[in-house]
């Protein structure tokens, strides 16, 4: 079975967010290291920035139409947060270099972070799907999706 045209094109948003996310997170992390902040110090006040960067962009751009309760957004970000600790702790024990540990620490955490956000954060709400079943979506040029002539 194929996926969906929708669903193609959410993943495809996601990597180009998550790819933008990824680069604002791991920037602002290796400036402040550059800056002179420990390493650990630089990942939490990275991850903060980077948090709300990051609600905006998925909130708006990949997963528009589906807003997530903010404490599931919170504590994804928390699991993702102590997962990157992890695996920077685990890399900074291997690699020379803080901005290499930091890299792959960040690749780590953003292959689950993907998942945790599409399974249990950004997931349709029941009276949401309901609305959507009794309302078909049409097609127009472009390939993107409307709301049916018979919805409101």
């Amino acid at each position: 079975m194929q996926p969906s045209s929708a669903v193609v094109r959410q993943l495809w948003r996601f990597l180009q967010t998550g790819a933008i996310n990824t680069l604002f997170g791991y920037g602002l992390y290796a400036m402040l290291v550059a800056g002179g902040l420990q390493l650990f110090v630089a990942q939490i006040v990275a991850t903060i920035i980077a948090v709300a960067f990051n609600y905006v962009c998925y909130s708006r751009y990949v997963f528009a139409g589906v807003r997530p309760p903010k404490l599931r957004f919170l504590l994804s970000y928390a699991l993702n947060y102590l997962l990157s600790v992890a695996a920077l702790a685990a890399c900074a024990a291997l690699l020379p270099s803080p901005y290499l540990a930091g890299l792959l620490a960040t690749m780590a955490a953003a292959a689950v972070n993907f998942l945790v956000l599409r399974r249990w954060v950004f997931t349709p709400r029941a009276d949401a799907t309901a609305a959507e079943a009794s309302c078909p979506l049409a097609a127009v040029s472009g390939g993107e999706m409307i709301k049916g002539p018979s919805c409101s």
